[in-house]
Order: C-alpha cells, then structure tokens, then sequence
C-alpha cells in the first residue's frame, strides 16, 4: 500500500468512534401530591468514567426544561437501567411532555422522546 493510501487510513483508524445518544427505552410518571414522579429507563453504551449516559431532562413543547436528573457514575453492566426524579412541577394544561438524554461524550440527544401524562 502506498503512502498515499495509507495516510487516510490511519488517520481514521486514530479517529475516536462516535458512540450512539443514549436510548429512552421507556417513561413512566406517577401524579403525586408533591408533583410528578417521573422514572426514564436508558440504554447506552456506557464504557465507564471516560464515557457515559450522564442525565435526561424533561421539556415541554417549547423546549423549556421543566425539571432535570444527573447521573452520576456510569451503568456499564446494568444496561438498560432506569433512574427516577420526584416533585416535578408540570404546569397546569400541559398533558404532554419530552425526554431528552445527555451523554458525558456526545452531550445532548437530537432526539426528545414525547410522552402523553396520563
């Protein structure tokens, strides 16, 4: 192989791998008296402290974050797992909200996860 060749190939061989956006598995809420209790489940795939699914926030349809949960330490043999947050405030009239999950590597999902409170 030529030099030529072989420069593009061992530059992308240096190249990190871009890991996926954790997944939002699944959401499930609770109405409680001190608000919501909302519970994500997550896929990722976590390789440790370097690199992990670090939170998941919850929007309304304005994109406004209504209430956020860190994660703070990577779930590399407990995939999927599923982390909860109590007292969020959701505004009165608003029947749907959006999850969006946060990777310590990539940051910020493209995609947010409608969910329909019941």
């Amino acid at each position: 192989m030529t030099l030529k060749y072989l420069l593009p190939v061992l530059c992308l061989a240096a190249a990190p791998l871009q890991a996926e956006a954790p997944v939002v598995e699944s959401i499930t809420t609770t109405k409680q008296a001190s608000g919501w209790q909302i519970s994500v489940t997550l896929s990722h795939a976590d390789t440790g402290w370097e690199h992990f699914a670090d939170g998941w926030r919850v929007l309304d349809a304005k994109g406004t974050e209504l209430a956020r949960r860190d994660l703070l330490h990577p779930h590399v043999n407990e995939q999927p797992f599923t982390r909860s947050l109590s007292g969020v405030k959701i505004p009165e009239g608003l029947d749907t909200i959006h999850i969006q999950s946060r990777c310590l590597v990539e940051g910020w999902s493209e995609t947010v996860v409608a969910y329909r409170l019941p």
